[in-house]
């Protein structure tokens, strides 16, 4: 495949635009990539024109390699090559390796942000920090040959190419590639494949509890093959950790990474997995928090969460106003506000953005996500600021929940054991809440409350 690649002008430093569901053909175009020092560009498979063109406009990629079906979305003046006729012409051409000298600080990935608050910035990975992360989650996470992971996330985004392939790649591990999860289809494959290791995603994880897709016996089975289960790219509800320990007889290990930085903290695979915590920082991971003002803060505080890793990103192309403004004296700002507990366990609070101020006080939206999640008919929880003539702020719920719970149930509960400001002013019901590939809700895409 590299040599098919060189064969058509791709060359170092060139960017390649990838739009393919799982399969083969990611992943080797993926590895063709890496070994000619073609920055690999990958994109989601559900983006549509206007993503597509802002893509396309930014990363200036040569081609842009996908299916047949998916080539008319694309803004015109695009080069695009069918996968199949690549994989076609690949075929044909040497096994030798192409004699291309890389260096581990080269670019090897733009990763665009999942464009949870708006429009996506390209961050640029190297060879290197893909090596040190997956390295570290191999090492930290007990992978061996002996492992057998299923791989059901999509391999356009880095949790499941930064960390669940380079698993694979590096621990030489048995991996079954599945296009994606499929609540009905899914829970067959687990039985039968008995996966040591499985990465999901909250709604992936939520979707396993429902008693129509899995028995309580073929759950248990599939938890006594198993011996980790990771969670990530989205809060895990403290009622779902609770519910999967006592359906699959497993504590789910929850971590918290970013595009930027792939891995950053993690509850560890030895000692407790703390409900609600993303644990702590991963091995050659520095992390602190911060205030408003810059100073440093002890625990039990909130305050922005700044690192420094070897999985860190170098700069978003093409913008270097967004990269330094992204930079503390040398340490990332991530945007989510956390706590520290005094032995280490990190608490996220949402992001810098979505921090709702209301007369003066400051309200963290995840406090009254979670405090609504606790009610199991409550499916999906999201909470913004709506303006308010007064207040400037005030907090706006939106659920999706079963039709037997009552509106006026959600704000007795939030009455009884929130601060009044932090109650909610509305509660708005919707059929789902817009969400990203990888689950993480798109705040700025909710229909805006037009109350007061």
């Amino acid at each position: 495949m590299a040599n098919e690649l060189a064969a058509r002008g791709v060359a170092r430093g060139a960017r390649l635009g990838v739009q393919l569901g799982n399969g083969i053909d990611f992943i080797d175009v993926f590895l063709a990539c890496l070994r000619l020092g073609v920055i690999f560009v990958p994109i989601n498979i559900l983006y549509r024109e206007r993503e597509l063109r802002h893509i396309v406009a930014d990363a200036e990629p040569v081609a842009v390699i996908t299916r047949r079906e998916a080539s008319d979305t694309y803004p015109s003046g695009t080069t695009i090559w069918f996968v199949d006729d690549v994989a076609i012409a690949a075929s044909g051409r040497s096994n030798i390796r192409p004699d291309v000298t890389l260096d581990g600080d080269d670019p090897a990935l733009i990763v665009y942000t999942s464009g949870t608050t708006g429009t996506a910035k390209g961050a640029v990975l190297s060879h290197n920090n893909l090596a040190a992360n997956g390295i570290t989650i191999a090492t930290i996470w007990g992978f061996t040959d002996a492992d057998r992971y299923l791989a059901v996330l999509p391999l356009f985004h880095v949790h499941g190419l930064g960390n669940g392939l380079h698993a694979w790649l590096i621990s030489g591990c048995v991996m079954r590639l599945l296009e994606r999860f499929d609540q009905h289809a899914t829970p067959s494959v687990m039985a039968e494949f008995r996966p040591t290791v499985f990465f999901g995603v909250p709604t992936v994880y939520v979707r396993l509890l429902d008693a129509n897709v899995l028995s309580d016996s073929t759950a248990r089975d599939i938890g006594r093959a198993a011996r980790l289960f990771v969670s990530g790219s989205a809060p895990l509800p403290a009622h779902v950790h609770e519910a999967f320990r006592q359906r699959f007889g497993h504590t789910i290990l929850e971590r918290y990474g970013m595009s930027e930085a792939l891995m950053i903290l993690g509850n560890p695979y030895e000692g407790e997995r703390r409900p609600g915590s993303v644990g702590v920082p991963l091995p050659g991971v520095s992390a602190r928090l911060v205030g408003e003002d810059g100073t440093i803060l002890g625990p039990d505080v909130v305050g922005e969460v700044e690192i420094r890793s070897p999985h860190l990103f170098s700069e978003y192309w093409g913008r270097p106003e967004a990269t330094a403004a992204a930079f503390h004296d040398g340490w990332f700002r991530t945007g989510d506000l956390g706590i520290r507990s005094v032995d280490g366990y990190y608490t996220l609070r949402g992001r810098r953005g979505d921090l709702i101020i209301s007369g003066g006080f400051n309200i963290y939206p995840r406090e009254i996500e979670e405090l609504l999640l606790e009610d199991p008919r409550v499916r999906e929880a999201a909470v913004v600021g709506g303006q308010h003539t007064l207040r400037g702020e005030v907090p706006v719920a939106y659920f999706v929940a079963d039709d037997a719970l009552d509106v006026a149930e959600l704000a007795r509960k939030c009455r009884a054991q929130l601060a009044s400001f932090k109650i909610p002013r509305a509660f708005i019901r919707m059929d789902a809440l817009p969400r990203t590939a990888l689950g993480k809700v798109q705040k700025h895409l909710l229909p805006p409350w037009t109350g007061e």
